[in-house]
């Protein structure tokens, strides 16, 4: 697959290997660029904490295995698809891992909910927020809060 757009979106059922398929994608975007601080300019997005965990640690895992010059499957999937040599995968790799770990925080493999909360946190002087707001997830106590506006509203 020839990547025309620096946007992609995945979707595809449980088991299907989704994360091996965003990993691989992710790697490649990684080793094609000679920038090692590549990563700090991707931003994947997932569901769950749980998945975006598995998908940062398989990421580490696999540049971690190419950084001692180790093979796996993933590694000939790179190769094939980029036209990279293993020996490139294994160099850039070590550049990679080490520029990660300078700088995990620019590490953003994410949430939906952790992603939207930094962009309305980035920008809640100009949404008219409280630079110190705090995000409800109890939908109860929400359900509470807005009947109450309601009936207030409803006695003026």
């Amino acid at each position: 697959m020839q990547n025309t757009t620096s946007f992609q979106v995945y979707n595809a059922s449980a088991g299907s290997g989704k994360t091996f398929t965003l990993v691989k994608e992710y790697l490649k975007i990684l080793l094609v660029s000679d920038n090692p601080y590549k990563f700090q300019q991707i931003l994947a997005v997932t569901f769950t904490n749980k998945a975006a965990g598995e998908m940062k640690e398989r990421v580490i895992e696999n540049l971690h295995t190419f950084s001692k010059e180790e093979s796996n499957d993933m590694l000939y999937g790179i190769c094939k698809e980029t036209g990279l040599s293993e020996v490139s995968v294994f160099n850039k790799s070590k550049e990679i891992i080490n520029a990660i770990l300078q700088n995990y925080s620019g590490f953003g493999i994410t949430t939906i909910d952790s992603f939207t909360h930094k962009l309305i946190r980035t920008f809640a002087h100009d949404l008219h927020l409280p630079l110190n707001f705090e995000v409800e997830m109890d939908a109860e106590s929400l359900l509470n809060e807005a009947v109450d506006i309601v009936i207030s509203k409803i006695r003026r």
